[in-house]
């Protein structure tokens, strides 16, 4: 029975290896391994027997089961017997000769499956494979193949038989005519060589250890003869590959003196196919192998052979590699293991040949030499020794070479030569300066891809960065050669690229030193002068352009040389990897050799500096910030050492660097500042004047940065030496510069009219800034006799850049004066002549744009002039103000993000006109002063241009908010402008530019606070009124009319509730001028807030009404605009209403569609609440009067009549939607509340699908396709619209915007809908309008018993979903809730009596606690619903699934007991329902009913548990996400309840909700505790899983062949007997023809795992 159940799932899975899916045959192959595995000898016997019986099975089948055979045999190689193995040799061999012609894959299988055998029947194997392979006869070509696999596979067992194998193969080469067959017979010898050289390595380990290299040397030396005279020479080039191949191994074991014989003609040959072969690893690994054994043998032919070797080895290094070509770079290795051979045996030879290699220009042949010197430098060390000097020497020209990959090479090189010693030698010093000179390349601004050929100067760098720093850290003896010596390339310009790199080395060889001896200097200056070879190399600094450091004794730069120059390049601190940082760190390890007394201090100072480097990066640090912490850091220094000596050896040093900055100007500017700073520490006072004299001659006046960085350093050196930088400045200027004339200097003979402009300019700044930095008490006395003097002489300029400089220097002075403590003394006699100065140079810049900082400047001058004594005057003041505006307001803006700079320059200007108003405004603080500023402003404000009214209003808010914080009131008085303020401000809130209404907005605030402190409030004071300004912001951002609008009567409700009375007919008049703005928002701004205004306040203005009314009747003659005459006509309405039901009785007769006047009058009616009230009555009754529709046909043949609305009821619903639309219907509304929206939801409901009349439905599709369409008409929509306004008028807004956020007034109108926007509806009015429901129900329960079956299930949803809030208990509605819709559970409309359920389910929400008080009545309720069966449906039953699942946990257990088995069972039929719902809510409940047992079920419940087991996992993979959710719910309900806590504990760990869950993992673990502890249930969990094997779902019918085979993976096979064996294989067998692949690989898997109950 075993025998043949093992067989016939062998069958079965080996029929379905012709599966067309290359998934389904990798499957059944992993099935058959399986099955193997289980059962080896059996499987492969009927494998065996099987392709013995299918002999016309295709050979790509048959290679699969093949390979199975091989993946069988060698795992399970031990347990074969030998007459399985004889089968299995004897079916392999067939295999493989059974087809003449080569088949590669079938061949090879077979071929596998023998060489797996032999590695323990090698005798049986090898008799079948000799049996083949017959002397005379060419045997078949995967005999010799084999054959040749085993050498390798079983090289102990194969090689005893190797003597007779190559007796009887020998003669087989000759007769091989084919190229395919000679291929075969080279790699047999190849691997025959190879392993016999394997064994005789470890004859200790052999068989049998007499076995020597002399009985194959005479046949492996015949098969040479053959292969290498008559089969090299073939066409085929991969027959000559093959024989290569074979002739390397194959040498070793030639005898000597035949080898040495050969060797004239082997070389040669081999070298011949560098030139026949475009891959030539073979060959190149092959010739290592003939050198190797010819230097074995001590062989002499070499030395003969040698200029032909290393030419033709040197060609194939020097071919350019490719770092994506494996091939090519193994060829490269086995070329440099051939020159490691010949480098052990010929050095003197090898460097003969390659050094003057060196000296070619070509590229390829100098990177190739390069890489062999690099190699054998590095494996031939002993032999290289004495050839170090010779080898430096030949990288002379090499060192020159400008070609990136001959640099990379030299770099590599050099670091081989380093580790080695060579740099010991004479000449490595220009060794490690090249890698120095490599380090200092600049870096390429994109790095090469890594394919790319060509190595760029940026990947050479890197690699020299790398060597050195490698270098300095890990060659110990490396360390004295490097320092101090690395020390003499901090200085020299041209290596700054290496700074970072250099300091990071010198940093590690310091530290290194200091662990040696820990008080010792680091330098040790040697008095001689400079050697011979620095000084050549470095030029002894006669150029500065070249180098800048001054030799101190010896050749090593100097102390302050060291400090200048660490100290600028540290102000760029991110360049060039981070040089600040490794520059500090630097000087931080020098500070003894720097200065004796800074240790201590730089141990603290240093970190910090380095600390703020780590806080920021290049884009976020502040370049202002940072250059100050490091002058703070050089004051401090200067501070500790206070050796004036020292100090000016600094300063000496640091002008002496000076020119070599001319490329880098921000380094440059700062190294002024340096000076400055220096020079500010001296107290010799004939040293600065010296080196400011120097700074003056030598400047390179044409660069503005070098302007600016030398009047930071007179400023800097102000602070300390004043008078001595004033009389420096002051010698200058008399000089014949200005006059251009031969100076005292002589330098400025020759310069050009521009030239003396910009040495004016510079000496103008330089002024500025000693007026900005010196001590505030000296400046004072010298400012207009010293400063101002000079600068007076040079206004009259055209030059821009000397105009910017005089305005910054007139800034700079007056800011210093204002901020002086006697500034509120100081007498300014200039004042008015610099104002008007300032303003000329305002006037000159072109209005329309903005392209230098010349304005930002002279405003910000004059914003500091302004403020100082003596005052303007009143006609100079508004010239001022008049042309900074009209210089600043016309200037056309940049587009936003095209040029960042100019919008800059752009706020910087704007922020400097603000101060200068601001400046003004604050010598008048009056209401007055306000007004003029305004009126200056006012032309701006009412400009076409929007960008233009956007900075005015800007301009005003700022004016304003300053007039607000500065407001002092000594005595209570009016503001008597406030309401023509308010007026011209206000309906900019509604100005097309976004900007310009947010600024309106603060202009009013602050003109209601600014009335408040009139009042006498305090400045800290808040009124909650005004603050709401500030809310409403956010409804100006966007541009839509109506919610400006809607905001902008917000923002007249404040005004008018903090106007004063007499201001507001000034406010009203003005803002009737408003109504003829041109920009029309602002005009439709007024009249919504005049109306706003009207209602607030015109109690108030009984005397003005006839000026209000003559006003109104004026615009209106003057507009034409429809808005305007709403407004006039609403202005009109809110004095007088009445004849109220002539007017409702005349609205509703007119025609329909209402048009917008129409509208305007319904809401006008709604101005006073006592007759709101009674409008909408009458409305409410004409709406109920007539039937809602009338019913009629299309045409005789139509199925249903068509539901057409009556009149009366559609325009009473129209008219109340207009009335209660109006703000004021409010509290008519909240009176009427239940009646309005009870009518308003039975009118929605039955209307849902009702249509227009004919003639209106024209009218509505012309009136849709007009610009001014009317609202909708449609009855349903017009219901909606009503019900939404009648509840917003009722104060539940958010009711409304819960709807309008769930999409539920849209679901109303709807058919398919309307019952979920009916549960919407209550829900929002249960959480926001709860109050109301007692009244609202009241009036529902009446309309439960209407003739119109959709009113009864609209009002029944309302109610059924009430009880799904707890505000049913708060109004104590429960009881009298469930006792109406108890009662309509025999309501002849099924939805009514599902809505009944659900409603009744949702007591479960609402009251909790009284769900066990009810549970029997609940319980009834739901089970009488199961068992509905006038729903054909089964939509009832559905509900009813759903309300149990809420009910079960609240009920009464006693209650629940006696029903549980009924409902487990009227609902597991849905389990497997088509429809989705069904499935989820049965499954979901099941879970519920488990859950309600708490591990105390009866045994009859629990047979339903087991029952519904299989569905519930196979149903994991539902392929509704919902049904999935719902099983793993029900699993983890079930898992208690089968009492086996391993199992629940799995549930609950793979099935909690949210998490991803690997199907195969769970089912595994699950099959696996269920067979260990229900082993019983394995015959049940079967039977039902196989019924899904027919399920309709794929993703089930996969997962129930899977849950079969975990089942039987984990059950023991005594239990076998519980399963129908062929039933079940019958089964599977059919799953294998499923059209789904995956489906086949599940079915395929388990038939793998059925061998356990074989």
């Amino acid at each position: 029975m075993t025998e043949s159940y093992v067989k016939k799932l062998s069958t079965i899975l080996l029929d379905a290896v012709t599966d067309k899916d290359p998934l389904v045959q990798e499957q059944v192959c992993s099935a058959l391994c399986a099955l193997g595995d289980s059962q080896p000898e059996e499987a492969l016997r009927a494998w065996e027997e099987y392709l013995r019986q299918h002999g016309k099975l295709a050979h790509p089948y048959r290679t699969m089961i093949l390979r199975a055979m091989e993946v069988v045999v060698s795992n399970h190689i031990s347990e074969l017997d030998k007459d399985m193995a004889r089968a299995i040799i004897l079916l392999a061999s067939s295999e493989m000769t059974k087809a003449k012609e080569l088949v590669y894959d079938w061949q090879q299988a077979a071929s596998n499956v023998l060489v797996a055998v032999g590695k323990r029947f090698i005798g049986r194997v090898m008799e079948e494979m000799l049996s083949k392979f017959q002397p005379g006869i060419l045997p078949h070509c995967f005999v010799v193949q084999t054959l040749a696999n085993l050498s390798v596979s079983n090289v102990f067992g194969m090689v005893p038989f190797l003597t007779s194998i190559l007796n009887t193969m020998l003669p087989m080469l000759g007769m091989a005519k084919h190229d395919t067959m000679r291929v075969v017979f080279c790699c047999a010898l190849q691997h025959f060589s190879e392993s016999t050289l394997e064994y005789l390595a470890n004859l200790d380990q052999a068989p049998d250890p007499t076995v020597r290299k002399d009985a194959f040397a005479t046949d492996i030396f015949s098969a040479y003869h053959i292969l290498f005279h008559n089969w090299l020479q073939s066409r085929e080039a991969k027959l000559r590959l093959a024989v290569v191949e074979a002739l390397g191994p194959m040498s070793h074991l030639l005898p000597s003196e035949k080898l040495e014989e050969q060797l004239p003609k082997l070389l040669p040959g081999v070298l011949a196919l560098y030139r026949k072969h475009a891959e030539t690893f073979h060959v190149s690994k092959s010739l290592g192998q003939i050198l190797e054994a010819a230097v074995s043998v001590g062989s002499r032919t070499l030395e003969v052979q040698l200029d032909s070797l290393l030419a033709a080895l040197h060609a194939q290094v020097c071919v350019p590699v490719e770092s994506s070509s494996p091939v090519v770079m193994n060829n490269q290795k086995e070329v440099l293991r051939c020159f490691t051979v010949l480098a052990c045996c010929s050095p003197d030879r090898l460097l003969s040949f390659l050094l003057p290699k060196l000296d070619a220009s070509n590229e390829r042949t100098r990177v190739g030499t390069l890489q062999v010197l690099r190699h054998i430098i590095n494996s031939a060390a002993a032999q290289m020794e004495v050839k170090k000097p010779f080898i430096l020497s030949s990288l002379r020209l090499p060192l020159l070479d400008t070609n990136s990959k001959v640099k990379r090479a030299v770099v590599q090189v050099i670091s081989a030569m380093a580790h080695h010693g060579y740099l010991e030698q004479p000449g490595g010093e220009a060794m490690i300066e090249y890698i120095v000179q490599q380090c200092a390349l600049s870096p390429e601004t994109e790095r090469p891809g890594p394919d790319s050929e060509d190595p760029t100067a940026n990947s050479v760098r890197a690699v020299s960065i790398s060597t050195l720093y490698l270098v300095s850290t890990t060659v110990d003896r490396m360390s004295d050669v490097l320092w101090p010596y690395l020390l003499e390339f901090l200085t020299p310009l041209r290596f700054t690229g290496a700074l970072t790199p250099l300091c990071k080395s010198l940093v590690h060889l310091a530290q290194k030193r200091q662990e040696v001896g820990a008080d010792a200097l680091l330098i040790q200056y040697d008095d001689s002068k400079a050697s011979p070879r620095t000084a050549d190399r470095l030029g002894h600094c006669r150029q500065p352009s070249e180098c800048f450091h001054h030799l101190f004794p010896g050749t090593l730069p100097s102390p302050y040389a060291i400090t200048t120059r660490l100290l600028a390049v540290s102000s760029n601190p991110y360049l060039g990897d981070g040089r600040g940082v490794a520059s500090l760190r630097l000087l931080s390890v020098l500070h003894r050799d720097i200065h004796p007394l800074l240790g201590q201090r730089w141990a603290t100072t240093i970190p910090l500096l380095l600390d703020y480097l780590d806080e920021y990066t290049e884009e976020s640090l502040s370049q202002k910030e940072w250059e100050e912490k490091l002058l703070m850091f050089l004051r401090d220094t200067l501070t500790v050492v206070s050796d004036n000596t020292w100090t000016c050896q600094l300063s000496l040093e640091m002008c002496k660097q000076l020119p070599c900055y001319s490329e880098t100007p921000r380094e440059k500017n700062f190294l002024y500042k340096c000076i400055g700073t220096t020079l500010g520490a001296t107290s010799r006072k004939e040293v600065v004047r010296e080196h400011l004299q120097e700074l003056l001659e030598t400047a390179r006046y044409q660069e503005e940065a070098e302007r600016e960085g030398l009047a930071h350093c007179f400023g800097i050196c102000a602070i300390s030496h004043l008078d001595d930088t004033l009389a420096q400045l002051e010698d200058f200027v008399k000089s014949d510069v200005f006059r251009k004339s031969v100076g005292i200097f002589n330098i400025f003979k020759d310069r050009s009219e521009n030239e003396v402009d910009k040495v004016k300019s510079a000496l103008i700044l330089c002024y500025g800034h000693v007026a900005a930095q010196a001590p505030r008490e000296l400046v004072l006395a010298k400012v207009e006799s010293d400063i101002l003097r000079n600068v007076f002489q040079c206004f009259h300029t055209k030059d821009p850049a000397l105009k910017l400089c005089l305005v910054q220097t007139v800034c700079m002075a007056s800011q210093a004066i204002c901020s002086s403590a006697q500034a509120g003394s100081f007498h300014f006699s200039q004042k008015a002549e610099l104002v008007a100065q300032m303003m000329e140079f305002i006037r000159a810049e072109p209005p329309d744009s903005l392209r230098t900082p010349i304005r930002k400047k002279a405003m910000l001058a004059c914003t500091y002039l302004v403020s100082l004594e003596p005052a303007l005057e009143e006609q100079t003041q508004a010239d001022v103000i008049h042309g900074c505006l009209h210089s600043i307001m016309a200037v056309v803006p940049v587009p936003e993000g095209e040029d960042g700079h100019q919008e800059s320059l752009y706020l910087d200007t704007v922020h400097a006109l603000e101060d200068l108003l601001t400046s003004l405004l604050r010598r008048n603080m009056t209401p007055q002063g306000l007004q003029i500023m305004v009126e200056h402003l006012s032309p701006w404000i009412k400009s076409p241009r929007g960008h233009e009214r956007t900075r005015a209003l800007g301009l005003s808010a700022c004016l304003l908010r300053f007039f607000l914080e500065h407001l002092h009131i000594s005595a209570l008085v009016p503001f008597h402008n406030l309401g023509l303020l308010v007026g011209l401000f206000s309906p900019r809130c509604a100005d097309l530019w976004s900007a310009t209404r947010q600024e309106a907005v603060s202009c009013v605030y602050s003109l209601l606070y600014l009335q408040l402190g009139y009042e006498g409030f305090s400045r800290d004071y808040r009124d909650d009124v005004a603050e709401r300004l500030l809310t409403l912001k956010d409804g100006l951002v966007h541009p839509d009319p109506a919610i400006l609008l809607h905001t902008c009567h917000s923002i007249a409700q404040i005004i008018g509730k903090r106007l004063p009375p007499d201001q507001l007919i000034s406010l009203l008049l003005t803002m009737f001028e408003g109504l003829g703005d041109p920009d029309k928002n602002c005009s439709r701004a007024a009249t919504v807030m005049i109306n706003s205004l009207l209602k607030e306040r015109g109690n108030m203005l009984l005397e003005k009404v006839p000026e209000i009314v003559s006003v109104l009747r004026s615009k209106l003659q003057e507009t034409r605009e429809e808005y305007v005459l709403q407004a006039a006509q609403h202005s009109v309405y809110l004095l007088a209403s009445q004849h109220r039901t002539a007017v409702v009785s005349s609205l509703l007769g007119s025609p329909l569609p209402f048009d917008s006047h129409t509208c305007t009058l319904w809401r006008a009616l709604a101005v006073e609440p006592s007759l709101t009230t009674q409008v909408l009555g009458l409305l409410l009754e004409k709406m109920s009067r007539d039937v809602p529709f009338k019913e009629s046909r299309a045409c005789l043949l139509s199925c249903s009549p068509d539901r057409v609305a009556t009149l009366l009821p559609l325009a009473a619903t129209c008219a109340l939607r207009e009335v209660t639309s109006a703000p004021a219907s409010g509290p008519a509304v909240l009176e009427l509340y239940p009646q309005l929206f009870v009518a308003l939801l039975l009118r929605i409901s039955c209307t849902v699908g009702v249509q227009l009349p004919r003639n209106l439905q024209a009218k509505e599709k012309r009136s849709a396709g007009s610009a001014l369409a009317p609202r909708n008409l449609e009855p349903c929509s017009s219901a909606v619209d009503a019900l939404q306004t009648m509840l917003l008028r009722g104060g539940n807004e958010d009711v409304v915007q819960r709807m309008e956020l769930e999409g539920a007034w849209e679901l109303l109108r709807t058919s398919a809908g309307h019952e979920e926007g009916v549960a919407r509806l209550a829900s929002a009015m249960a959480k926001f309008a709860g109050p109301r429901l007692p009244l609202v129900m009241k009036e529902l329960v009446n309309s439960q018993s209407s003739v119109y079956e959709i009113q009864r299930v609209t009002s029944t949803a309302f109610l059924a979903e009430l009880l799904n809030s707890n505000v049913v208990n708060d109004l104590m509605l429960l009881e009298s809730l469930l006792d109406n819709l108890a009662a309509r559970q025999k309501d002849t409309c099924a939805s009514v009596r599902r809505l009944v359920l659900r409603g009744l389910a949702n007591i479960a929400s609402s009251s909790p606690d009284k769900v066990r008080a009810h549970g029997p009545q609940l319980l009834t309720a739901m089970i009488g619903g199961l068992d509905d069966g006038d729903d054909r449906h089964s939509l009832v039953a559905l509900e009813a699934m759903v309300g149990l699942a809420r009910l079960l946990d609240l009920v009464e257990p006693r209650d629940l007991r006696p029903v549980l088995l009924h409902v487990a069972i009227r609902i597991r039929p849905f389990f497997d329902s088509e429809k989705m719902e069904f499935r989820s809510a049965s499954i979901r409940l099941f879970g519920y009913l488990n859950k309600a047992c708490h591990g105390d079920c009866e045994d009859v419940f629990l047979e339903q548990v087991v029952g519904g087991l299989a569905p519930l996992l196979l149903h994991l993979r539902d392929p509704q996400a919902p049904v999935a959710s719902a099983c793993r719910f029900a699993l983890r309900m079930c898992g208690p309840n089968l009492e086996c806590e391993e199992l629940a504990a799995a549930f609950q760990k793979h099935l909690q909700e949210g998490w991803s869950l690997h199907f195969g993992e769970f089912l595994n673990t699950t099959c696996k505790h269920l067979m260990h502890h229900f082993p019983d249930l394995l015959g049940r969990l079967v039977s039902t899983s196989l019924f899904y094997f027919k399920s309709s779902w794929e993703d089930i019918r996969a997962a129930a062949p899977m849950l079969t085979g975990f089942l039987v993976l984990h059950v023991e096979p005594e239990h076998r007997l519980q399963v129908d064996l062929e039933q079940l294989t019958a089964a599977l067998q059919l799953l294998l023809k499923d059209p789904a692949p995956a489906v086949r690989m599940k079915a395929a898997e388990t038939l793998g795992r059925l061998v356990k109950f074989a």
